[in-house]
């Protein structure tokens, strides 16, 4: 009986010092993953730009509004990303998406002070008003149901506004990824499964996007003889997290390609037309 309880004893020692391990292993590699990504960031977005003192800038009206939905899926992105690694490292579900939650608005957050020093640009306290409300969207459903029921996505085609001004939307795929607006959708796939009978695998999604910008604001588009509007969508999506593995790495690769929608069918709302789409991405 003493040896079974010094076993168990022994045991729970081992298990804390292996947690510990893995959470001083995740500071370490957020730290630098951290560091990483703003070094990158800097030279992807604001190489081409000289410093300034900082300031603050107000770009609620710009872009359709697309830049503040990136802000949105990012932020419940990287919310969703670190209370998972924060749940791996031994701390429980509700801490973790505290944690996670809070982690990801400071991470976002930090990027409006490189806005503030680079010119052309400014802190955008709309910007972080849109990080609040991504981070706000993963941490609100984890209180509410102690799960995800609305994901948010992204998917992103190339189009030949880039090449306008390549500069601004982007030199190459990776580039334009991240800033043609004119090729990204933002969705919210609704799993609603979670709400009524319906397939696992299955979601409904509305999606918005914005096309012929290639400035920021209506005005300098309009006098360039483009003229911006908004599109609309409805449509279906896939819910990949449906697919359950007993491979860990094949979950993990579910997690992430599950922040895209896939090309699938949907109705396009946009200019008082309606159009239809069998695979729309």
């Amino acid at each position: 009986m003493v040896f079974a309880l010094a076993q168990s004893a022994c045991a729970q020692d081992t298990l804390q010092f292996n947690l510990k391990k893995r959470q001083r292993l995740v500071i370490l590699a957020s730290t630098t993953a951290y560091t990483g990504s703003i070094v990158a960031l800097s030279a992807a977005w604001y190489s081409q730009n000289n410093r300034q003192p900082f300031r603050f800038f107000n770009d609620a009206r710009e872009w359709k509004q697309m830049d503040k939905l990136g802000h949105i899926f990012s932020a419940y992105q990287v919310s969703a990303i670190s209370s998972a690694i924060w749940q791996w490292s031994g701390i429980n579900k509700q801490k973790s998406d505290r944690i996670g939650s809070l982690v990801s608005f400071g991470i976002m957050s930090s990027i409006e002070v490189l806005d503030g020093f680079s010119e052309g640009y400014g802190a955008s306290v709309p910007d972080v008003a849109a990080n609040a409300v991504g981070t706000g969207l993963y941490w609100g459903q984890q209180v509410l149901w102690n799960e995800t029921r609305i994901y948010p996505k992204f998917s992103f085609h190339r189009t030949h506004y880039a090449a306008v001004r390549p500069a601004l939307l982007g030199n190459g795929l990776a580039e334009e990824i991240l800033k043609d607006y004119n090729g990204q959708t933002h969705w919210l796939s609704v799993d609603v499964n979670k709400f009524i009978p319906f397939p696992k695998w299955l979601n409904l999604a509305i999606g918005y996007g914005a096309e012929s910008m290639v400035y920021a604001n209506d005005a300098s588009n309009q006098q360039a003889g483009y003229y911006p509007y908004r599109k609309f969508f409805l449509g279906v999506d896939f819910d990949l997290t449906a697919f359950k593995s007993r491979n860990k790495t094949l979950n993990t690769l579910i997690f992430i390609a599950n922040m895209v929608r896939l090309p699938a069918p949907a109705l396009e709302f946009s200019n008082g037309k309606t159009k239809g789409h069998l695979f729309y991405f």
